[in-house]
């Protein structure tokens, strides 16, 4: 085994008594007690961040309202300057970041060096380029009149973030709003808020003026839904199930607050007849264990044709048999564990209920005991019938439920028959095919011959259960956190 040792940057910040809130570009003790936040590679503690409640989350608006009249005034070069600072400080601070995001999420360490990290640091220039470049003003051809579509920052932009990619998603999220000109608070997941957290550190560092960016930590009805109902909130995004998606939209709704909504998804991978099978399994197989399966848009049901279904299968388990299963810490690891104990519970409950009401087992292995008290589980695939709740909840676990179908029509019918829409992919040679039943199967990312397909400039989000309201990592980001005022005089 190749542990990773802390280093002594992530030592210090791990040995504080409490980690504070960051309002105001102070770091601030809060009145809502603390959390303990656990290493899920072993169920021990590692340090405490403070909780936040409704008066902390009002404190760190009112900073953020106060900064937004200067932030917004500031040109978008002038912005661009502060978020390339940050990204340059990401960088310097890779490592530091990737160890607190593997010791807090489970994940593998090497997976946070080579995605996690980068690819954030990868979003605030993307965004702060784009800033430069965007059109503000646009003006209208009316007649007897000069007229113009002005585009201008919201405010105060709310943001709740999960426990899976909290780094990432602080990125993708605060970024776009930066850049705009608005002004952000942010409720880090109380499960995972180390990486959240220390990026309060570098926004000091980088300069970046006081209550432009806000880091709390809290549980969700004491810190998120203060946030998402609070007057001075003018945009919101949630990233999370679709259950408490549905009620911050409600909030939002009845305040008439714009809200972005990124939720779950239950992806569709659709194998044909003629697809490159050694490489489709591998890919689909890697996706199930990418962060242990706590991946909202991963592949978890394998529609396989049925001239391919044993191979497609027995490829599948030589990869799966061969991942390598251990503490995130490890630079050997390709699976962590689950983020925690009730994640963990509720990934057994899942694969029990579904055994109990009918599903089999096709890869079915024991449960490594890797550490004591870690939250560790092994990737398995189910099958059986389509009303099995293994195959109509997202499980949120490495494993996927494998369905055999021989007529393409039928099987685009059933890849639809759920509610969900984030995510699915077409595995075949013949790329016209499959672009065509790319574009049948219902979802906001359509992926070819690849699963998880992500890059700055490719519009991703959802439909239906999975989302509303915009999505991530493209231009159209950028423009969510842009409200249009039109500008007409008219002309004697």
């Amino acid at each position: 085994m190749s542990t990773v040792q802390p280093e002594p940057r992530v030592k210090s910040f791990l040995s504080q008594d409490r980690i504070p809130a960051f309002v105001g570009g102070n770091w601030q003790t809060t009145s809502a007690g603390e959390v303990e936040v656990v290493d899920p590679s072993t169920g021990a503690v590692v340090t405490r961040v403070c909780a936040a409640d409704a008066s902390d989350v009002n404190s760190a608006v009112e900073s953020a309202h106060q900064a937004f009249a200067s932030w917004s005034a500031l040109s978008p070069s002038e912005r661009a300057v502060y978020l390339h600072r940050l990204a340059d400080l990401i960088e310097s601070h890779a490592e530091v970041l990737a160890q607190l995001e593997s010791i807090d999420v489970g994940k593998p360490i090497n997976n946070a060096r080579g995605f996690d990290i980068p690819f954030g640091a990868e979003c605030l220039r993307y965004f702060a380029d784009l800033s430069v470049q965007a059109t503000y003003d646009t003006p209208l051809a009316i007649k007897q009149m000069e007229a113009r579509v002005h585009r201008a920052p919201y405010g105060v932009s709310g943001f709740i973030f999960p426990w899976n990619f909290p780094f990432t998603l602080f990125c993708w999220g605060a970024a776009p709003a930066l850049a705009a000109g608005n002004t952000v608070v942010v409720k880090a997941s109380e499960v995972t808020p180390l990486s959240t957290l220390y990026i309060g550190h570098l926004a000091q560092e980088a300069g970046i003026p006081d209550g432009v960016t806000n880091i709390l930590t809290g549980y969700g009805q004491a810190c998120g839904q203060p946030l998402a109902e609070h007057p001075l909130v003018k945009r919101m995004s949630f990233t999370g199930s679709t259950t408490v998606g549905k009620l911050i939209g409600r909030i939002c709704g009845e305040r008439l607050v714009p809200c972005k909504l990124e939720l779950g998804g239950k992806g569709a991978a659709l194998v044909l007849q003629d697809a490159d099978i050694p490489a489709a399994a591998a890919s689909l197989a890697n996706a199930i264990t990418l962060n242990t399966g706590q991946v909202c848009c991963t592949a978890t049901r394998w529609f396989l044709h049925e001239s391919v279904y044993d191979d497609f299968i027995d490829q599948a388990r030589e990869v799966l048999s061969h991942t390598k299963i251990a503490c995130g810490m490890d630079e050997q690891s390709q699976m962590g564990p689950l983020v925690s104990k009730p994640q963990l519970d509720r990934v057994q409950d899942y694969y029990q209920k579904g055994i109990a009401t009918g599903a089999t087992a096709v890869i079915e292995m024991e449960r490594p005991e890797v550490t004591a008290g870690g939250y560790f589980v092994s990737p398995h695939l189910l099958t059986g019938s389509d009303d099995n709740v293994c195959y109509r909840e997202e499980v949120f676990g490495p494993t996927a439920y494998v369905v055999k179908f021989s007529d393409e029509t039928q099987a685009v019918s059933r890849v639809n028959q759920l509610a969900y829409g984030l995510a699915n992919s077409v595995w075949s040679q013949d790329h016209a095919r499959a672009s065509q039943l790319a574009e049948k199967v219902i979802a906001g990312n359509s992926w070819i011959n690849a699963h998880n397909v992500f890059a700055y400039g490719l519009p991703y989000g959802g439909v239906n259960l999975s989302g509303v309201g915009g999505g991530v990592n493209s231009p159209e980001t950028f423009n969510d956190y842009l409200r249009n005022q039109t500008i007409a005089r008219p002309l004697a």
